[in-house]
């Protein structure tokens, strides 16, 4: 009899082992579709959270002007109720819980954004309210001046007094207006695009483009810059305009090619030019072509980026050689 020989698997074994692979299997597709959908979850709720956090930075700039704007106010109301010989304490109380709210508003979540407007509700009714306290101490106040008048000459002081006060409120009003323009200006300026990464390729007669540029192979030029993510900037439709500077600083224009004029800090420039786009906020790419009915000249040439008032960017590229 021949001995058994053990390192044969017997067929039940073997059936074991297949039986295992197929559970490790189903196992393994398991934690396959648990994992993708923990990751498109998570995924999810970041892009939400970027979402409200760029709302909120909206709505935390824009509660924070008003405040701003109430507290320039509730200075010149202080100031004149004063001066009329009026009480003053509830308005410097309210000065000092705005200058609170003010600096919470500093690391306010979205919530507390809805509360403030709540409280900015409130500060501009009791400003309202002090507009009629001061009419009133107004009047008595001249009932008084003219009685003063007819008693004595030496109210020559309390004229000017009340003069000087007058022109204290007046400069508060003043400062108020500039203030809020200020304020107004900052957001704008906040919301401005900003380009980068500007550069400038040749394209020949055969669509060919190339970095380095010859004056005598230039049948077009391509302009290609991205545009930053900014959260504050409106997603609309937004012209940019674009100069082209030749080597002596003379700017390239043809009205046959498309180009004309616009405003920029309140002066007329005559733009190469222009194209509309529709801004993303995604650090979108923008291709501009220009076409020219003469050759460039050689040496260096400057591109001006303009969109909004504002001056967004600039880049330069150089022609070599050929016909200029």
């Amino acid at each position: 009899m021949e001995p058994y020989d053990y390192s044969q698997p017997t067929p039940q074994k073997s059936s074991d082992k297949k039986n295992y692979f197929i559970a490790a299997l189903v196992v393994m597709a398991g934690l396959i579709g648990v994992l993708g959908f923990l990751y498109f979850q998570e995924r999810g709720e970041r892009e939400s959270l970027s979402s409200r956090t760029v709302e909120q930075q909206r709505e935390l700039l824009k509660a924070n002007t008003k405040l701003d704007s109430i507290s320039t106010q509730l200075d010149a109301k202080i100031a004149e109720i004063r001066m009329l010989g009026g009480n003053i304490d509830e308005l410097m109380q309210m000065k000092n819980q705005l200058e609170e709210d003010k600096q919470a508003l500093v690391n306010a979540t979205a919530n507390d954004v809805k509360k403030y407007e709540e409280k900015i509700r409130h500060y501009n009714e009791v400003l309202a309210s002090k507009d009629k306290e001061i009419v009133r101490l107004r009047e008595e106040n001249g009932v008084l001046t003219t009685k003063n008048q007819e008693l004595s000459a030496s109210n020559e002081g309390l004229k000017t007094e009340l003069s000087t006060a007058k022109q204290s409120y007046s400069d508060s009003i003043s400062n108020l207006k500039t203030s809020n323009q200020e304020l107004a200006d900052k957001v704008t300026m906040a919301a401005a695009l900003k380009a980068q990464n500007v550069m400038v390729y040749a394209i020949n007669s055969r669509g060919k483009e190339r970095e380095k540029i010859r004056a005598d192979k230039i049948d077009q030029i391509r302009i290609a810059f991205g545009l930053n993510d900014n959260p504050l900037t409106e997603q609309n439709g937004k012209d940019i305009f674009v100069r082209v500077l030749d080597p002596a600083g003379a700017i390239i224009s043809d009205m046959a090619t498309g180009s004309g004029t616009f405003d920029y800090q309140h002066k007329e420039m005559i733009y190469t030019i222009k194209k509309q786009i529709t801004y993303q906020g995604n650090g979108q790419m923008v291709d501009i072509i220009y076409k020219r009915g003469t050759p460039f000249k050689k040496g260096k040439h400057l591109i001006e980026l303009y969109s909004e008032g504002f001056k967004i960017g600039e880049g330069t590229f150089e022609v070599r050689g050929g016909l200029f």
